[in-house]
């Protein structure tokens, strides 16, 4: 038999661990029967603030309160959920005195839960046993502040009498995770809990109680033990979002929904621990009203409760929401506060609105795309909404369209444009009426107008006009062969500023074959050349020339026309044969030449064409013959059975069908050549004659002389410069110059006075040797001598001083043998020289006060390169 005892009242005296006293968490099972126990009952406290009734009879205290010496009473309703019948019983509480130790122990005992009996045998067969008991579910409240442990219920088997038993229990909380909640002592069966729970973790715990003998043999079915954590208000609600945003349009009527803040509480949902009010606990700004909005204090959803939300004047409110579980009792609730910014948004109640009533502006004549007016308005709604972008139109002023408003995105302000040209002559000045409206329209009920009106006074300010000729192009037809003079038309242009004096003058801007004058003053066109139609520059028998007009106005203005000179066609071209040249057999068979005649006349003045051959010489008219196949094309055969091969040039006579006519004799060469017998050409000649012309044979001829030539003279240059490298070679370098008498000397040595040198060599070389050992050409000569150039001496390191003689002769006759040399002397450069001389210095030679005894004389035979020395100090006093 499955038997369980609950307590009836608890005292918090008796645990003795509360600071409090008085004050109780009492817990007691209230139960309704009758005949029918399967009814569903409903049970519901009087009290409901302080006292909770669970739907398995459990009352139990929601709260902590003191209890007075008097007696507490309250009521337990029961209502049958399907007949709705009612049923009520009251509840009493009373304190009783404060417990003792010994009293305590006196304590009713800790409830049993006895293990049913299993099936036994009777007389040989098995017995049905009665239905097991339910054992209700252990309430036990959470954040117990103990002691630990805590007992809870006691097991026992009725077998415990005859066996020694062990007994254990498992789930959840005691050897599963979280392990340790719940123990049992094996002896005797007590189940006890081992620390505080909490609910909002784990809310129930589903447990198996089992029973085996020392041996470890099951001797009783395992039992369910369900223990309910009962919740307490320890949990806070807690908004989803410390700030929320919410917008409302402004205007907007009474109940209008804005809104919905949502907190949570932890605690249990379903009773009042997690049962939450809101409430709105500030508004900030409080204008219009303190309460403009309203808060469903069940479901958060903010609503507006008052007119008059004005974005103009208020743009943002700023509301403190609480929200408190206990179904929002203030006294013992938990509460939480949020913010919700609530942000007035614009609807087009103010229309823009004109800053004045008449603008004005001017513009040049002729000038598009120019901003005449800046139109301003203004408008109290949010910047940069529909609400608040102006749209502009032209209602009247401008019935030809010149006009148009354009809408300046960041300023919002109207900017009239010029889209079309206007003339001064025609139009002096605009008066436009203009609107301006917002992009949507007014919200409804704005008594304001849903748009603004202004005007706009534009000007038009004359400027100086291009001339213009009309008509643009001038066509004219005239036949071509004009003579020079000829007066062809007059093409002037018009001036559109009526009201300006001015004079128009006139040029030739394009005139292609150069047939063409115009008068400046008058426009008139004259020829001042023959008109071709034949011409390159006449396209389509059409011939364009272009002329300027220029008026005298500040600033000059000008203007071009076109004139097109359509030819008519003379007949001023004879026809010519085509093509010019053509080959054929030895033989009359088996080809002829077919041949037609090039006009560049047109019809009527070109075919049909007549064709024949001339009567001298008399032997075209002996070898050939011309048949004529039709208006355009005829056919030249040979007449007699064989001429030999060759080039014959073969005149034909062609005239065209002009009014008079127009004959001319045409050469067609003809090549007479050896055929195969398909009629093509066997012979080598046939590659020049088809091939290519005389002119290009001459052209190629003339192209390979050229060539070579460049050849030879390419060969010729390098091998002059290859003598000018070995001329150069003795001479002095190019930056010394004689005149300046500056010599390089590489090495010195102890001076002249040192060595034994014969210096009359140096004062007169000519008196060394006698002429007769002299080499020819030794001097220099106006000419270019006619002998090899002589080869260079390889001069010794130290030279011996009586071959300094023969090392200036042989430094002369290089210097006179070599073409490129200056027309003055080139002092050559010398390796040595001793460290003093009994001889003057050369540069003597530049001073007019020393060597006058010297006789200079003998440098008029040295020739042409030395007559300026000798001017210089030869002659005599001179």
């Amino acid at each position: 038999m499955f038997l369980l005892r609950s307590y009836v009242c608890v005292f918090i005296e008796k645990l003795k661990k509360l600071k409090e006293p008085g004050k109780i968490v009492c817990f007691l099972s209230v139960k309704f029967s009758n005949c029918n126990g399967k009814r569903k009952v409903q049970y519901e406290s009087s009290e409901p603030a302080d006292f909770k009734v669970d739907e398995d009879g459990m009352v139990y205290a929601v709260r902590s309160f003191p209890l007075s010496s008097e007696h507490a009473k309250f009521l337990i309703y029961a209502q049958d959920k399907e007949t709705q019948e009612k049923w009520q019983v009251a509840v009493k509480l009373s304190l009783k005195p404060t417990l003792t130790e010994e009293s305590v122990k006196e304590i009713p005992e800790i409830e049993e839960i006895v293990f049913p009996r299993q099936v036994t045998k009777h007389n040989g067969y098995l017995q049905r046993q009665k239905r097991d008991w339910v054992i209700p579910p252990i309430n036990l409240p959470e954040n117990s502040r103990g002691p630990f442990p805590q007992e809870l219920v006691r097991i026992r088997s009725d077998r415990d009498k005859n066996l020694s038993l062990r007994y254990s229990v498992t789930g959840p909380g005691a050897d599963q995770p979280p392990t340790g909640i719940f123990i049992i002592n094996p002896i005797s069966g007590q189940l006890s809990v081992t620390k505080p729970l909490d609910r909002e973790l784990i809310a129930r715990f589903h447990l198996r109680a089992h029973a085996v003998d020392i041996n470890g043999n099951q001797v009783e079915n395992p039992i369910d033990i369900v223990i309910n954590v009962i919740d307490m208000n320890d949990n806070r609600p807690e908004f989803l979002h410390q700030v929320w945003n919410g917008t409302v349009p402004e205007g907007s009527k009474p109940g209008t929904y804005v809104m919905t803040v949502t907190a949570i509480d932890a605690d249990d949902p379903n009773a009042l621990n997690g049962m939450l009010r809101y409430r709105i606990l500030s508004q900030a700004p409080s204008t219009p009203s303190p309460n403009m909005f309203t808060i469903n204090n069940e479901t958060g959803d903010i609503i507006t409760v008052a007119a008059g939300l004005d974005r103009e004047k208020v743009q943002q409110y700023t509301l403190i929401i609480q929200a408190t579980d206990m179904e929002g009792n203030p006294t013992y609730g938990l509460s939480n506060t949020a913010t919700a910014v609530i942000t007035v948004t614009d609807v087009n109640d103010n229309p823009p609105e004109f800053t004045a009533m008449t603008f004005y502006g001017e513009v040049p004549e002729n000038r598009v795309d120019v901003i005449v007016a800046n139109l301003t308005v203004t408008d109290k709604d949010q910047p940069h909404t529909p609400a608040w972008n102006a749209i502009y139109r032209i209602s009247g002023g401008d019935p030809a369209g010149h006009f148009a408003i354009q809408t300046d995105p960041n300023s919002n302000d109207g900017l009239v444009t010029v889209v079309k040209p206007i003339d001064f002559e025609t139009n002096r000045l605009f008066v436009l009426t203009v609107a301006a409206e917002n992009q949507v329209p007014l919200a409804k009920g704005i008594q304001h107008p849903p748009q603004s009106t202004a005007t706009v006074s534009v000007t038009v300010i004359d400027v100086n006009e291009n001339p213009y000729f009309s008509p643009n192009p001038k066509i004219i037809r005239q036949e071509e062969g004009l003579h020079a003079g000829t007066m062809l038309t007059t093409f002037t242009a018009q001036d559109p500023d009526r009201y300006m004096q001015q004079n128009i003058r006139y040029t030739k801007l394009s005139d292609p074959a150069n047939w063409l004058k115009i008068d400046p003053v008058n426009g008139q066109i004259t020829t001042i050349a023959v008109l071709d139609r034949e011409s390159p520059n006449v396209k389509n028998n059409i011939y364009n020339a272009t002329f300027l007009a220029s008026d005298n106005g500040i600033p000059p203005m000008s203007g071009t026309g076109t004139l097109q000179i359509y030819l008519l066609d003379i007949n001023d071209n004879a026809p010519q044969v085509l093509p010019q040249e053509a080959e054929t057999c030895e033989t009359p068979e088996p080809n002829s030449i077919n041949i037609t005649a090039l006009d560049y006349d047109i019809d009527p003045n070109a075919g049909p064409f007549a064709f024949d051959l001339p009567l001298s010489p008399l032997s075209i008219k002996r070898n050939w013959t011309i048949t004529r196949l039709n208006g355009d094309f005829a056919q030249l055969n040979l007449k007699i059975k064989f001429l030999e091969a060759g080039i014959y040039e073969v005149p034909i006579i062609i005239t065209d069908s002009g009014n008079p006519p127009k004959s001319n004799i045409s050469i067609l060469r003809v090549k007479v050549c050896q055929c195969d017998s398909n009629g093509d050409c066997t012979d080598v000649d046939r590659i020049v004659g088809a091939g290519l012309g005389t002119g290009a044979i001459i052209a190629i001829l003339l192209c390979i002389i050229i060539l070579l030539i460049l050849v030879l003279m390419f060969v010729v240059w390098m091998k002059r410069r290859d003598k000018e490298r070995q001329a150069k070679q003795l001479l002095i370098d190019p930056e010394d110059d004689v005149r300046d008498n500056i010599l390089k000397y590489d090495e010195e040595g102890g001076g002249e006075e040192d060595q034994d040198y014969d210096l009359s060599q140096l004062q007169q070389p000519d008196t060394v040797e006698p002429d007769a050992i002299k080499p020819v050409g030794i001097r220099r000569l106006d000419e270019r001598p006619i002998h090899a150039e002589p080869q260079y001496p390889v001069r010794s390191a130290a030279p011996h001083p009586g071959d300094i003689g023969d090392f200036i002769n042989e430094g002369l006759k290089a210097a006179d043998n070599d073409p490129t040399a200056p027309p003055y002397d080139s002092l050559l450069v010398f390796d040595y020289e001793g460290s003093g001389s009994t001889a003057g210095s050369l540069s003597s030679l530049n001073s007019s006060s020393s060597g006058g005894e010297q006789d200079y004389d003998y440098l008029n035979d040295w020739g042409p390169r030395f007559k300026k020395l000798a001017d210089m100090y030869g002659g005599g006093d001179d």
